[in-house]
Protein backbone atom coordinates (compact mmCIF):
# COMPACT_ATOMS: atom_id res chain seq x y z
CA UNK A 1 0.00 0.00 0.00
CA UNK A 2 3.22 2.51 0.85
CA UNK A 3 4.23 1.54 -3.06
CA UNK A 4 1.18 3.04 -4.43
CA UNK A 5 0.46 6.10 -2.03
CA UNK A 6 3.56 6.73 -3.08
CA UNK A 7 3.94 6.62 -6.74
CA UNK A 8 0.34 8.62 -6.38
CA UNK A 9 1.87 11.24 -4.87
CA UNK A 10 5.00 11.42 -6.98
CA UNK A 11 2.17 11.71 -10.13
CA UNK A 12 0.49 14.06 -8.36
CA UNK A 13 3.21 16.39 -8.07
CA UNK A 14 4.21 15.68 -11.43
CA UNK A 15 1.09 16.80 -12.64
CA UNK A 16 1.21 19.90 -10.56
CA UNK A 17 4.25 21.22 -11.70
CA UNK A 18 3.42 21.05 -15.13
CA UNK A 19 0.23 23.19 -14.70
CA UNK A 20 0.39 26.63 -14.78
CA UNK A 21 -0.15 28.59 -11.84
CA UNK A 22 -3.68 29.66 -10.19
CA UNK A 23 -3.82 32.71 -11.68
CA UNK A 24 -3.43 31.44 -14.93
CA UNK A 25 -5.53 28.50 -15.06
CA UNK A 26 -8.87 30.78 -14.58
CA UNK A 27 -8.02 31.87 -18.09
CA UNK A 28 -7.51 28.61 -19.64
CA UNK A 29 -9.92 25.62 -20.89
CA UNK A 30 -10.63 22.83 -18.07
CA UNK A 31 -11.71 19.31 -20.11
CA UNK A 32 -13.21 16.81 -18.11
CA UNK A 33 -14.03 13.43 -19.87
CA UNK A 34 -15.70 10.65 -18.19
CA UNK A 35 -15.81 7.15 -19.76
CA UNK A 36 -16.19 3.54 -20.39
CA UNK A 37 -13.32 1.77 -21.97
CA UNK A 38 -13.73 -1.21 -24.64
CA UNK A 39 -10.86 -3.52 -24.77
CA UNK A 40 -8.63 -3.54 -21.48
CA UNK A 41 -4.71 -4.15 -22.52
CA UNK A 42 -4.93 -5.60 -18.76
CA UNK A 43 -6.41 -9.13 -18.67
CA UNK A 44 -10.22 -8.02 -18.91
CA UNK A 45 -13.11 -5.88 -17.03
CA UNK A 46 -14.39 -2.65 -18.96
CA UNK A 47 -12.93 0.53 -17.14
CA UNK A 48 -14.45 3.67 -16.04
CA UNK A 49 -12.72 6.20 -15.55
CA UNK A 50 -12.23 10.08 -16.22
CA UNK A 51 -9.37 11.80 -17.05
CA UNK A 52 -9.12 16.31 -16.56
CA UNK A 53 -6.75 18.30 -18.81
CA UNK A 54 -6.23 22.05 -18.57
CA UNK A 55 -4.81 24.27 -21.12
CA UNK A 56 -1.00 25.23 -20.98
CA UNK A 57 0.38 26.94 -23.84
CA UNK A 58 -1.62 27.59 -27.71
CA UNK A 59 -3.03 23.87 -28.17
CA UNK A 60 -1.40 21.85 -25.76
CA UNK A 61 -3.21 20.51 -22.41
CA UNK A 62 -1.78 18.84 -19.18
CA UNK A 63 -3.01 17.18 -16.15
CA UNK A 64 -4.89 13.58 -15.08
CA UNK A 65 -6.53 10.42 -15.24
CA UNK A 66 -7.92 7.83 -13.54
CA UNK A 67 -9.69 4.49 -14.05
CA UNK A 68 -10.96 1.12 -12.31
CA UNK A 69 -11.78 -2.10 -13.44
CA UNK A 70 -12.62 -5.67 -12.14
CA UNK A 71 -13.43 -8.57 -13.89
CA UNK A 72 -13.64 -11.99 -11.98
CA UNK A 73 -15.94 -15.21 -11.81
CA UNK A 74 -19.34 -16.71 -9.96
CA UNK A 75 -20.27 -20.02 -10.04
CA UNK A 76 -21.94 -22.29 -7.20
CA UNK A 77 -20.74 -20.55 -3.93
CA UNK A 78 -17.66 -20.04 -5.01
CA UNK A 79 -16.39 -16.48 -6.44
CA UNK A 80 -12.79 -14.61 -7.57
CA UNK A 81 -11.84 -11.25 -8.86
CA UNK A 82 -9.62 -8.93 -10.09
CA UNK A 83 -9.07 -5.26 -9.50
CA UNK A 84 -7.33 -2.66 -11.13
CA UNK A 85 -6.74 1.22 -10.38
CA UNK A 86 -4.75 3.10 -12.95
CA UNK A 87 -3.74 6.69 -12.51
CA UNK A 88 -1.09 9.18 -13.53
CA UNK A 89 -0.33 12.06 -15.82
CA UNK A 90 -1.28 13.15 -19.65
CA UNK A 91 -1.19 15.45 -22.39
CA UNK A 92 -2.64 16.33 -25.08
CA UNK A 93 -1.79 18.61 -28.74
CA UNK A 94 -5.37 19.80 -29.93
CA UNK A 95 -5.39 19.58 -33.84
CA UNK A 96 -8.36 21.61 -34.72
CA UNK A 97 -6.25 24.67 -35.85
CA UNK A 98 -4.04 22.32 -38.37
CA UNK A 99 -7.09 20.35 -39.30
CA UNK A 100 -9.61 23.01 -39.88
CA UNK A 101 -8.22 26.59 -39.13
CA UNK A 102 -11.38 27.38 -37.43
CA UNK A 103 -10.74 27.81 -33.36
CA UNK A 104 -14.31 28.15 -32.68
CA UNK A 105 -15.58 24.92 -34.19
CA UNK A 106 -17.79 22.56 -31.86
CA UNK A 107 -15.38 19.37 -32.78
CA UNK A 108 -11.72 19.08 -30.93
CA UNK A 109 -9.49 16.77 -32.18
CA UNK A 110 -6.67 15.78 -30.18
CA UNK A 111 -3.67 13.52 -29.76
CA UNK A 112 -1.81 12.57 -26.57
CA UNK A 113 0.95 10.62 -24.29
CA UNK A 114 0.38 9.33 -21.18
CA UNK A 115 2.26 7.97 -17.94
CA UNK A 116 0.95 5.98 -15.24
CA UNK A 117 0.98 3.15 -11.89
CA UNK A 118 -1.26 0.52 -12.93
CA UNK A 119 -2.36 -1.11 -8.83
CA UNK A 120 -3.96 -4.74 -9.02
CA UNK A 121 -5.08 -7.18 -6.64
CA UNK A 122 -6.55 -10.38 -6.64
CA UNK A 123 -9.77 -11.84 -4.22
CA UNK A 124 -11.93 -14.81 -3.86
CA UNK A 125 -14.26 -15.64 -1.01
CA UNK A 126 -12.54 -19.32 0.06
CA UNK A 127 -8.61 -18.79 0.15
CA UNK A 128 -6.80 -18.75 3.17
CA UNK A 129 -3.32 -18.17 1.69
CA UNK A 130 -2.54 -15.20 -0.16
CA UNK A 131 -2.60 -15.77 -3.95
CA UNK A 132 0.03 -14.60 -5.77
CA UNK A 133 -1.43 -12.30 -9.05
CA UNK A 134 0.01 -12.82 -12.27
CA UNK A 135 -1.10 -9.15 -13.05
CA UNK A 136 1.24 -7.23 -11.43
CA UNK A 137 0.83 -3.12 -11.00
CA UNK A 138 3.65 -0.98 -12.06
CA UNK A 139 4.10 1.94 -14.49
CA UNK A 140 2.89 2.23 -17.92
CA UNK A 141 2.87 4.57 -20.71
CA UNK A 142 0.53 5.16 -23.03
CA UNK A 143 -0.67 7.67 -26.15
CA UNK A 144 -4.38 8.47 -27.42
CA UNK A 145 -5.71 9.85 -30.25
CA UNK A 146 -9.45 11.20 -29.24
CA UNK A 147 -11.88 13.79 -30.20
CA UNK A 148 -14.55 15.62 -28.55
CA UNK A 149 -17.70 17.16 -30.26
CA UNK A 150 -19.49 19.61 -28.17
CA UNK A 151 -23.17 20.04 -28.03
CA UNK A 152 -23.27 22.98 -26.19
CA UNK A 153 -20.48 25.36 -25.07
CA UNK A 154 -20.50 23.35 -21.70
CA UNK A 155 -21.27 19.49 -22.60
CA UNK A 156 -20.63 17.23 -25.20
CA UNK A 157 -18.82 13.64 -26.25
CA UNK A 158 -15.75 12.16 -26.74
CA UNK A 159 -13.90 9.08 -28.25
CA UNK A 160 -10.77 8.28 -27.49
CA UNK A 161 -8.22 4.74 -29.13
CA UNK A 162 -4.69 4.17 -27.92
CA UNK A 163 -2.73 2.39 -26.12
CA UNK A 164 -2.46 2.04 -22.39
CA UNK A 165 -5.71 1.40 -20.41
CA UNK A 166 -8.15 0.52 -22.82
CA UNK A 167 -7.89 0.48 -26.99
CA UNK A 168 -11.05 2.42 -27.10
CA UNK A 169 -13.26 5.12 -24.71
CA UNK A 170 -16.15 6.43 -25.20
CA UNK A 171 -18.39 8.88 -22.86
CA UNK A 172 -19.48 12.54 -21.91
CA UNK A 173 -16.88 16.00 -22.35
CA UNK A 174 -17.80 18.87 -20.31
CA UNK A 175 -15.27 22.24 -20.93
CA UNK A 176 -15.50 24.94 -18.49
Amino acid sequence: MKKIITSFLCVAAATALALPSQAQITARNKYLNAGIGIGAYTAGGIPIGASLEVDIKNNISAGGFVDYARYGYKAGGYSWHYNFVYFGARGSYHLIDVLSGNEASKWDPYAGVSVGVRTAWYSDNQSDTDFESPYAGGVFAGIHVGSRYMFTDKVGAFAEVGYGVTALRLGVAAKF
